[in-house]
């Protein structure tokens, strides 16, 4: 998406808690909630968004509800944990590209208490984020967990269809499988 030069820079808090339990055994995370899913509290929630629909498909289910406690539910019953890199940033609309002082999440706290032994990013961004901002972070905290970039889920990239994209997410329920029961 083209950002217009002259579309003002909103500072944006995260606004909402990560979705986790002690049995999560991946943790995916985006860069950072778009307008839609700060608005209703819950990650992925603007309609075209695929995210649902994909992990759907990998555990053979109906798309979860669009509603954040269904969607939760989901997650938690499939052992996969969500939260995005960024706690807080200056941010044009859901454009990655226009994201500027990130602040990242402290995500030491919910893989040490947890199962989570793979990390997956959404989208080029959120991996970017990651990689600068969180991995040392980790490091200098003892945590060495793998990170595996995966293609965003948003309308935005265009060019993948669905079966592209659960293809692509196929890593996920592999890596939770390897840890346990998918």
């Amino acid at each position: 998406m083209a950002i217009h030069p002259n579309s003002p820079l909103h500072h944006v808090t995260h606004g909402f808690g990560p979705v986790w339990d002690a049995d999560s055994r991946v943790l995916v995370l985006g860069s950072m909630p778009s307008p839609k899913s700060r608005e209703a509290s819950f990650y992925y929630m603007h309609p075209q968004n695929r995210f649902w629909p994909v992990m759907a498909a990998l555990f053979g289910e109906p798309t979860p509800a669009a509603e954040p406690e269904a969607r939760r539910e989901f997650a938690l019953e499939h052992r996969f944990a969500l939260w995005d890199v960024i706690k807080e940033c200056d941010i044009v609309g859901a454009s990655d590209s226009s994201i500027r002082n990130a602040v990242p999440n402290d995500l030491a706290p919910i893989i040490r208490a947890s199962r989570i032994a793979h990390v997956f990013t959404t989208g080029g961004k959120a991996a970017q984020l990651y990689r600068r901002l969180c991995a040392p972070h980790l490091a200098s905290a003892g945590i060495d967990v793998p990170m595996t970039p995966l293609p965003s889920t948003s309308p935005a990239n265009a060019r993948m269809r669905l079966p592209d994209l659960t293809a692509a997410y196929q890593v996920v329920v592999e890596a939770i499988t390897r840890t346990g029961r998918a």
